[in-house]
């Protein structure tokens, strides 16, 4: 990366090329080196400017963004953040991309609304400090879960992630079985893109997976993601574990936030918990999982090298909630044994 991340702006309207290069350039450390109306002039501003991160919009015509990025990927790997409309068509290829390879998403504003934007040039310089991304799979198919023979104890697990939490999610909770501990997620995610992510989870993976609802109670088999948007996921009630959705202030700028959430785990279940931070920009669940490991919960972090940006993870083992790093293929595994009602048997 150059000392300023610089951008090539994919997008088919001008007005939104035109947004997002003056959200772009008021940052001083990002410099918009080129826009493209298409793929076709995409492809010829990528070999001529070599920006260090393209955005770029799912729906144009001749190629849609979707086609562009799977070239992009197998072609000249690099990050790319992709601008979406915020419905549910949207939302699914949004979704799609990020599986792909995509670095992040961000929403399509309406008139007059440039929020989706704020953090988009945050993103931008976390997307170029990454450098190159290697081609992942699209799709990944329905795994056969792994532990036939596991037998759930009486944990409770909580996960957060932020930016490449999608591919990341996909790897830890398709090695869960249907018998999965009661597993609550804050995922850093636009409000429209929950839904569609809980219910593509939900058709790869053997457990029930689904967007939380406020009262939801907490039970084996099942996979609760916070809803993006105006609320937090707590858990509450220790005699019936249950999901509550609380209106208050973003925390760490999220809401909702992986702290509160890990927070509230670390009151109602202590040492009957496993907390794993995984992938993401910024601090946002580093004390909440320490306050889980004071508590005597056991504690995971996604290492460095298998992130797509080593920042919770780190910010978490720096302050020492971390009990262990692992590469991500190897966390759900780690879940499992951890959770597994043989690992209880002092309890």
């Amino acid at each position: 990366m150059s000392a300023r991340a610089r951008v090539l702006v994919v997008d088919d309207s001008a007005t939104m090329r035109g947004l997002i290069t003056a959200v772009l350039n008021s940052d001083p450390e990002v410099d918009v080196v080129g826009q493209a109306s298409d793929a076709l002039e995409a492809r010829t501003a990528i070999k001529q400017l070599n920006p260090d991160v393209v955005t770029l919009d799912i729906e144009m015509p001749n190629m849609n963004g979707l086609e562009f990025l799977e070239k992009i990927m197998r072609l000249r790997p690099m990050p790319v953040i992709m601008v979406s409309t915020m419905t549910h068509h949207g939302a699914n290829a949004t979704l799609a991309a990020l599986e792909i390879g995509a670095f992040d998403c961000v929403g399509k504003p309406a008139p007059g609304d440039i929020r989706p934007f704020i953090d988009l040039a945050e993103k931008v310089k976390a997307a170029a400090r990454s450098g190159r991304r290697r081609p992942t799979s699209a799709a990944p198919a329905m795994s056969v879960a792994p532990a036939v023979d596991y037998r759930v104890g009486r944990k409770v697990v909580a996960i957060g992630s932020s930016t490449g939490g999608v591919e990341a999610l996909i790897a830890v909770l398709q090695k869960f079985p249907q018998n999965c501990p009661p597993t609550v997620i804050t995922q850093h995610m636009p409000s429209t893109f929950t839904k569609s992510f809980a219910e593509r989870l939900n058709r790869i993976c053997a457990p029930v997976v689904q967007e939380a609802t406020d009262g939801a109670r907490l039970e084996i088999g099942k996979i609760y993601l916070a809803p993006g948007g105006e609320r937090h996921l707590q858990v509450v009630n220790p005699s019936a574990p249950c999901c509550r959705l609380v209106e208050k202030d973003p925390v760490n700028g999220h809401r909702p936030s992986v702290d509160v959430l890990f927070d509230s785990v670390a009151e109602l279940a202590g040492r009957n918990a496993v907390g794993v931070i995984l992938t993401g920009m910024g601090r946002d669940g580093a004390s909440g999982l320490l306050k889980m490991r004071g508590a005597g919960a056991r504690t995971i972090g996604q290492n460095e090298k298998t992130c797509v940006v080593y920042g919770m993870p780190r910010v978490a083992f720096e302050i020492g909630a971390v009990e262990q790093q692992l590469p991500l293929a190897s966390i759900g595994e780690e879940v499992l044994k951890l959770t597994a009602a043989r690992k209880e048997g002092a309890e």
